[in-house]
């Protein structure tokens, strides 16, 4: 089983599932069933499409720190439970999935899972933030209630949203950095993010014997898959999510990008118009559909996209620079760069550590010979990013324009090293 995804949020970040006696999922490469419980020996696998920043490259804890935000309210179907995601709260279904397959020794499809009084502190520590807590209150609980679906998929929850709390505590709390500046995916934050997934996605699977998920417990592992950078199958469980319940704003989000990150643009403009239907100028939907305009080549619409993106959050006092860098990009691959740089601009005065911005506003000065700033542009860009060679590619080129040459042949140097080839400064 190959696990891959290409995701791209705003600059740019799965198989089949059903129920039987347990969740399964399709090997594309060799059509065979593995159940969810064997993930954790499966090898993994990256498919990204055009990772230009963001929580596609950062691997999606990256993603999980979600473009909406970080931390409001959301149902299960265990219960009330709090999910970090905001603007979108989604609008979560109570019933379980109404498909033709039922859950062996399940319950009627017709009945909703009942959550169950007893995991009420497990719940609460949960709302407050108390994950491990949530987590050992949910483990006693099935250790003595293993036939439990809600406790099941209360842990798959809780363990989805450790992957968010670990990034966090590890200072990465800038997600609009976050999102564009070019990231390391493998070390220990990688490795943290995989586990916990796949022992996430076991919980739902043991959860599936007993009952059949909710709308809101196959989003969850549609985003686990996500969280794997598999796209394909963050797919088919964000669509059976979004059958069971349509009105989910962020489903239909998600599912946009997954349909973006696969090439499919004009599906991916359809999800995101659904989104903005139940969520009216949602910024992140409509800059995602200015993306997916671009990607089909119809760079007016996208403009529209961008523009009215940047109009929504006029009066906002928390802007979100995403539109900005991405109209400025798109007049940058129109030869514009006079257009792009007050954009650009404004981006940086929004959210001045995002090493994109100063990438583009440098690349912008320099084609209009103003070498000087798009020097420092650069040098930021490579201080917030330096493991990226084609930074320093670029400041080595503006040095030995302005005649720094030993500055030069350095960031030449440096390039070469990071991208594995030989220095030709």
């Amino acid at each position: 089983m190959v696990l891959s995804v290409g995701q791209r949020t705003s600059y740019n970040c799965s198989g089949e599932f059903w129920v039987s006696s347990t969740l399964q999922i399709v090997n594309r490469g060799e059509l065979s069933r593995h159940p969810l419980s064997s993930l954790p020996s499966l090898a993994l696998t990256s498919t990204a499409m055009r990772i230009c920043a963001a929580i596609c490259i950062l691997s999606i804890v990256y993603f999980l720190c979600f473009p909406y935000g970080a931390a409001v309210r959301a149902q299960s179907s265990s219960g009330t439970i709090q999910q970090g995601t905001s603007p979108t709260t989604p609008a979560i279904a109570v019933q379980p999935n109404p498909g033709q397959d039922v859950v062996k020794n399940a319950v009627k499809t017709s009945e909703p899972l009942t959550p169950d009084p007893a995991l009420a502190p497990a719940r609460s520590s949960l709302h407050e933030g108390k994950l491990s807590e949530a987590e050992s209150a949910t483990r006693d609980f099935l250790r003595a209630h293993a036939d439990s679906a809600d406790a099941h998929f209360l842990l798959g929850f809780i363990l989805f949203r450790e992957v968010q709390a670990k990034w966090l505590e590890a200072g990465k709390e800038d997600v609009e950095a976050l999102r564009y500046n070019p990231g390391d995916s493998s070390g220990p934050q990688v490795a943290y993010r995989e586990a916990k997934a796949k022992e996430s996605l076991a919980e739902f699977t043991a959860g599936a014997k007993y009952h059949v998920p909710s709308a809101f417990d196959l989003k969850i592992v549609a985003l686990d898959y996500i969280l794997f950078k598999d796209n394909i199958d963050a797919d088919h469980w964000l669509t059976r999510s979004l059958q069971a319940d349509p009105r989910d704003p962020q489903a239909w989000y998600y599912l946009g990008r997954t349909k973006y990150s696969t090439g499919q643009f004009r599906e991916a403009i359809e999800a995101f118009e659904q989104c903005l239907k139940l969520e009216p100028r949602n910024v992140e939907a409509e800059n995602n559909v200015g993306l997916s305009f671009e990607g089909l080549q119809r760079p007016e619409e996208a403009i529209q996209a961008f523009e009215n993106a940047i109009a929504w959050q006029a009066e906002s006092p928390a802007k979100d620079p995403g539109p900005f860098i991405e109209l400025a990009h798109l007049y940058m691959n129109e030869n514009q760069p006079e257009k792009a740089v007050p954009y650009l601009s404004q981006s940086i005065a929004i959210s001045p550590n995002v090493s994109k911005a100063h990438e583009e506003l440098g690349k912008a000065y320099s084609l209009l010979h103003r070498l000087s700033e798009a020097q420092a542009e650069l040098e930021k860009a490579v201080e917030l990013s330096p493991q990226a060679p084609n930074l320093h590619c670029k400041l080595a080129a503006v040095y030995r324009q302005r005649g720094l040459g030993e500055k030069a042949k350095a960031e030449y140097d440096r390039c070469a090293a990071l991208s594995g080839t030989h220095s030709t400064s």
